[in-house]
């Protein structure tokens, strides 16, 4: 547990966690990406030269609100 603070009912200690990705071709893990997302010729999203940064979670013991905050550079 940490100090964080839930923004959606207050309570104090979120849990720490992450959101996985199981989807084709993913490493296991969730990723940020700036900008709008666009879809290249073959229905993927573009993402080329933009910057990406890990997420890390947080979950809400009493009420189950996540908290995700896009981290430094990876």
């Amino acid at each position: 547990m940490n100090n964080y603070k839930c923004t959606y009912c207050g309570t104090l200690g979120l849990v720490d966690g992450f959101i996985e990705d199981e989807g084709q071709g993913a490493r296991g893990y969730a990723r940020w990406i700036e900008g709008a997302l666009e879809r290249g010729p073959l229905g993927g999203a573009k993402r080329l030269g933009r910057p990406r940064r890990q997420i890390e979670a947080y979950r809400c013991p009493k009420c189950g609100h996540l908290e995700l905050f896009a981290t430094a550079g990876m």
